[in-house]
């Protein structure tokens, strides 16, 4: 007899590195999108980070983000992914434990078709850029030595912390929508980076007077490893190559798109210039807002989020924050609080309103899955004659609003204890003479071979050679 019409072909077929219930599509987008979100800081932020700053900060500050990308790796895989996704230990955070073993990294992810390596190395590439996010409030002044010890510190007690009560099995995990790290990573590093500042302390007063970008061009290419590796950020989160995933990225592409292009048109009418850092912060506030919703809801919402997104931030950074003694006080040098705290609330209130009931069944409502999120309140209100429906939706806004105020709350609190810690050990703030030479100071380079921007300038070399010749005239 022939083969049978539905048997699988060769390469699909189970082995020993491909058991059964392994999906050979759904692992490779895993590991792709991974990638792509590991992408985003090494080299996006390094170079986003490096460009944006006055020319004499651009090796400190692309090496900030450099250093955390490193140091999380290590930190993640020795204790902190078992905090976030461990055993559970309590309601805010798991047990703490290694996840390098080949016995835990090759298991099957709970109802996913990947193996646990996947997911460990997918979250090391989100806990990361968390890290790295924060850093962007203390560029330009903050003690290296002190961001050494910050980064291992925030990591264990504050990322975790929201990572497990937020998206494993923590207190608020059952019935928040967070699809892809609203609050758990933009607004923790929007309000701890906040919150870091206030310690640290301000840059001497000719770099926050002018502090322009070093270089434009790169400054959007890095902008532009951000925009597409965001297909990776909130493509990932189903963890399987599926219709939610197609939708969250197509939204997440809409919903920034239109927020750069509100931010730039408010930027026409009141300063009747187009900002290219406008743009790079519009863009940014529209990848941050949709996070949280990028697969739950439909693509006309997430385009009213970019109009959000465009606007509120644009308010709260451009005209709230020269206004207010309070954001004016505290020297959050790109404007982090902005961009990721105010645009990660206005996405997770967002998620509570627009979340659509047959798009949260199926991210959240597998059969393995006791989760309760959803529907968004404006669905409740449609369907107002249900009246159980209509509490779901109200009661699905306080849990946005109850999420927000945790990680917020608890953000402030453990960054400032962190922060006083390190102050005990090292400076938090760099010497004053450090500050006004910048990169050359700290680690002995500059980013351009040039001069007159704080740099000391190089000692005469002498031509003396300091090994004899072996053949002379005589």
């Amino acid at each position: 007899m022939g083969e049978p019409i539905n048997s699988f072909p060769s390469g699909l077929l189970p082995d020993e590195t491909s058991p059964e219930w392994l999906n050979k599509g759904d692992n490779a987008w895993q590991l792709t999108a991974a990638a792509m979100v590991g992408l985003q800081s090494v080299p996006g932020l390094v170079i986003l980070y490096g460009s944006m700053v006055k020319k004499k900060w651009a090796v400190n500050s692309a090496f900030m983000a450099l250093y955390a990308f490193a140091s999380v790796l290590l930190c993640w895989v020795m204790w902190a992914h078992q905090l976030s996704f461990g055993d559970k230990f309590t309601g805010i955070m798991g047990k703490p434990n290694v996840a390098v073993t080949q016995k835990y990294l090759l298991e099957k992810q709970y109802d996913k078709m990947i193996p646990v390596a996947d997911y460990v190395f997918y979250q090391f590439a989100f806990a990361a850029i968390t890290v790295i996010l924060l850093g962007g409030s203390l560029l330009g002044r903050m003690n290296f030595y002190a961001w050494m010890l910050f980064v291992p510190l925030w990591l264990t007690f504050s990322y975790t912390v929201g990572a497990y009560t937020i998206w494993d099995k923590g207190f608020l995990s059952r019935h928040i929508i967070d699809f892809s790290g609203g609050y758990v990573i933009h607004l923790s590093s929007g309000v701890a980076g906040f919150t870091a500042a206030y310690w640290v302390g301000p840059r001497n007063p000719s770099d926050r007077e002018h502090f322009p970008p070093n270089n434009i061009i790169h400054m959007m290419a890095g902008a532009g490893f951000l925009w597409m590796g965001w297909s990776g950020f909130n493509g990932g989160s189903p963890l399987a190559a599926n219709e939610i995933t197609a939708l969250a990225v197509l939204n997440t592409h809409l919903c920034t798109a239109t927020s750069l292009l509100v931010w730039m048109f408010f930027d026409l009418i009141f300063h009747s210039k187009s900002s290219v850092i406008g743009a790079v912060q519009g863009m940014m506030t529209g990848l941050v807002c949709i996070t949280p919703a990028a697969g739950v809801v439909d693509t006309w919402a997430a385009m009213f989020m970019g109009v959000l997104a465009g606007s509120v931030p644009w308010y709260t950074m451009m005209i709230l924050h020269k206004k207010s003694a309070f954001f004016q006080r505290v020297d959050d040098t790109l404007g982090v609080f902005h961009t990721h705290a105010v645009a990660g609330v206005l996405g997770g209130l967002s998620s509570g309103m627009f979340a659509k009931p047959n798009l949260i069944r199926k991210f959240y409502k597998t059969e393995h899955s006791e989760s309760q999120q959803g529907p968004g309140l404006l669905y409740s209100i449609v369907n107002a004659n249900e009246v159980v429906y209509a509490k779901d939706g109200f009661k699905q806004m306080g849990y946005q609003i109850l999420g927000a105020l945790f990680i917020a709350a608890w953000n402030v609190v453990v960054t400032s204890l962190i922060c006083i810690f390190v102050s005990r050990i090292v400076d938090l703030k760099m010497h004053e003479d450090d500050l006004d030479i910048g990169d050359d100071a700290i680690h002995g380079e500059e980013a351009y071979a040039l001069w007159g921007d704080g740099q000391r300038h190089p000692p005469l070399r002498s031509l003396t050679p300091k090994f004899p010749a072996f053949f002379r005239r005589v």
